[in-house]
């Protein structure tokens, strides 16, 4: 969330900021409670003073009289502050449902607007290839290869669950060896992390863990949700962590099982792969000091660019326009892979997102660094960073590497754990 005080000091800047990113918050309600509360405060403060001083002064009453008249002030006093600190705790509760539905700021740079103000402004190595056929898309071509079967994922699960089979397994294990293996080498420790977290975890790094709107899978009887992605659970190991600033940058790599809800998901996109219920992804996640971040922002795109260069799949890095940015964004780039099987001539598909949320989440997650010399804290910032979400990349590779007899070539860096460069259709 952001600062409190900065917003009741901004409204019609955070105002305009909310407009640009298709929020609707009451920002002036926000900014009335917040007056309302620090004057509330300061009278609690005053009162707090008066009964101290009062209580110390019983034991010098002159007599009995004296001492009764003081500690029945004090009394009163007390009472005042009791019914002042109830008052308090509702406008506390009202002030910061408030501010947690306001949106983290927006990068001046970012474009302004829905999903089609989106700018692309990279291609990847890989070039868009040309077929002299026309080409399948991966649940046709997985069908041809026996890789998935979605026929036993809705028996056991339902519609968006799935198997993977024979080198669809070893797909999903290569490209998480893959991604992690480079993760290493650029430094990043290496974690799994749970796939449950705390609801309070979930709303610390911006996710809405129940609700009529959620995507969030919770379990009930319980505070506990399913994660979906690893940005919630690494964010969440640092909760209330102070860093010195001889620990930042720290660099996490995470694999964790992923569940969204998909409420509301319809159409094309929702056949095959590309928008499931459960899938596996390699997160990246860093804490920076405020002044590096934006430096981290472009390590992190760096890495998704050079995975998926390597994995030889054509993309465009976009920048990602105000209204798409989700709540904690600051800044977002999305790499969309081309993806030929779908759509009647190919259509472009995300597969991964990298984003500096600066200090929105760990505002709320209470993650500090210590100020050089140790005189005070300040926020960190926190980023995060798709590796490899397992699925959509899958997509990708199939339906790029397909080949005219209905075979798949997979590139380089996954042979060694698949076994073979050429998946052929079984049959």
């Amino acid at each position: 969330m952001l600062d409190r005080r900065h917003v009741s000091d901004n409204v019609e800047a955070i105002l305009e900021n909310c407009r640009r990113r298709g929020v609707t918050a009451d920002v002036g309600r926000f900014a009335d409670l917040d007056r309302l509360r620090r004057e509330m405060q300061a009278d609690i403060d005053r009162l707090n003073q008066q009964a101290g001083i009062v209580s110390k002064s019983i034991g010098k009453a002159a007599d009995a009289a004296e001492r009764e008249a003081k500690k029945a002030e004090g009394r009163r006093l007390r009472e005042e502050v009791g019914a002042l600190e109830g008052r308090l705790e509702k406008i506390l509760a009202e002030a910061d449902e408030i501010l947690r539905g306001i949106p983290n700021l927006t990068h001046p740079s970012a474009p302004v607007g829905g999903e089609d103000a989106a700018v692309e402004f990279r291609r990847g190595k890989t070039p868009i290839r040309s077929f002299d056929f026309k080409p399948l898309d991966h649940v046709d071509l997985g069908e041809r290869l026996g890789l998935f079967d979605f026929d036993a994922g809705a028996r056991v699960a339902g519609h968006g669950f799935y198997f993977l089979k024979n080198e669809g397994v070893l797909l999903e294990l290569a490209l998480q060896r893959y991604a992690v293996e480079l993760l290493a080498r650029r430094g990043f420790t290496l974690m799994t992390t749970p796939d449950l977290a705390r609801d309070t975890i979930l709303e610390g790094t911006g996710f809405m863990p129940r609700g009529p709107e959620t995507q969030i899978y919770s379990i009930a009887g319980s505070d506990l949700s399913l994660v979906a992605t690893a940005e919630i659970t690494l964010g969440g190991a640092m909760h209330e962590r102070i860093f010195d600033p001889s620990e930042l940058p720290l660099k996490l790599a995470g694999i964790s099982h992923c569940f969204r809800t998909e409420a509301g998901a319809h159409g094309r996109a929702t056949r095959g792969l590309y928008r499931v219920h459960q899938f596996t992804k390699v997160e990246m996640f860093a804490f920076t000091s405020p002044e590096a971040s934006e430096a981290m922002h472009q390590e992190l795109l760096e890495i998704e660019c050079d995975l998926f260069d390597g994995l030889e799949i054509p993309y465009r890095v976009i920048d990602t326009p105000s209204g798409d940015l989700g709540g904690p964004a600051y800044r977002k780039f999305d790499l969309e892979a081309w993806m030929p099987g779908r759509g009647d001539a190919g259509e472009w598909g995300e597969v991964t997102s990298t984003s500096n949320c600066t200090d929105y989440q760990a505002r709320r997650l209470a993650i500090r660094c210590k100020a050089p010399g140790g005189k005070g804290t300040h926020f960190v910032h926190t980023l995060n960073g798709t590796a490899v979400a397992v699925s959509r990349a899958l997509v990708a590779l199939l339906e790029n590497g397909q080949q005219a007899d209905g075979s798949v070539v997979l590139p380089q860096p996954l042979v060694a754990w698949v076994g073979t460069k050429t998946l052929a259709p079984r049959g």
